[in-house]
């Protein structure tokens, strides 16, 4: 399937989409998962201005459940020659869930280079899957399949911290590689919580900004979390997204509410 059907978006009329919330996209704790949310109007966004994305920051201000329905207005605030500036603003009922702004297009330029460097970790076939419980039953964590790298598994947590760096595969089962369906790993920062504390910890988004590099089709993305500070209850970190082949296709970044975790 494509993205436009992963999300379940559906456009209404010029710069109107509506993307229904359905546990699909949904994370363990029943609401629209993060990523899953800016990547739907990241999506509406590249459609509308007709371009490929280059950057774009979500502010998560709200929650959104099944079956409340995602409404999405685009906004296409400066078109120049190559790049267009626009936002989108996702709600319910008129109550406002994410505003995102963003730059999208490309242009022609002789040199090109890449300086990030993907880490050394075993293939996605010699990883142990990351579990699933049963809070993820028809979540968004079904939709994929996620192999650990370099990380723990909640049991695991001996509250012992690590380096603050860790790495999982994830597949995304039955959708392409498109700037949309990275913003889902691309919200994987918090994973690094946890790993980074070694105590049963996660947190909820404030903010998701993604930044495309190179798209390249590949099964496997390489989520590698660098977790850099935890400090009065709020976290700040970045996830480098890589292909298999080496390729660096984005970077995320992120601040989060640190949570303990429930029993």
């Amino acid at each position: 399937m494509d993205a436009i059907e992963f999300y379940g978006l559906e456009r209404l009329e010029r710069s109107r989409w509506r993307m229904p919330v359905v546990s699909q996209l949904c994370s363990g704790m029943g609401a629209l998962f993060g990523g899953a949310a800016l990547g739907g109007l990241v999506e509406a966004l590249e459609r509308e201005a007709g371009r490929p994305l280059v950057w774009a920051t979500g502010q998560y201000l709200s929650y959104a459940h099944p079956p409340e329905v995602l409404d999405i207005e685009v906004v296409l605030a400066v078109e120049g020659g190559s790049v267009t500036q626009a936002r989108a603003i996702g709600s319910v009922d008129g109550r406002e869930i994410l505003t995102v702004n963003a730059a999208l297009g490309r242009r022609a330029f002789p040199h090109a280079g890449q300086w990030a460097e993907m880490p050394s970790v075993p293939h996605p076939d010699d990883c142990e899957p990351r579990k699933l419980h049963y809070r993820h039953g028809g979540t968004i964590r079904e939709r994929l399949d996620d192999r650990l790298a370099n990380a723990r598994e909640p049991e695991d947590l001996s509250g012992e911290p690590s380096s603050g760096r860790a790495s999982v595969w994830v597949r995304i089962k039955d959708a392409p590689i498109t700037a949309s369906t990275l913003a889902i790993v691309g919200d994987y920062v918090p994973f690094g919580i946890s790993q980074s504390l070694g105590e049963r910890a996660g947190g909820n988004s404030l903010d998701n900004t993604l930044r495309v590099a190179r798209l390249v089709d590949t099964e496997w993305i390489l989520a590698d979390v660098h977790m850099h500070s935890i400090q009065d209850g709020f976290a700040h970190g970045r996830v480098h997204l890589w292909a298999q082949d080496g390729t660096l296709l984005a970077t995320a970044s992120q601040s989060t509410i640190v949570r303990p975790w429930r029993p």
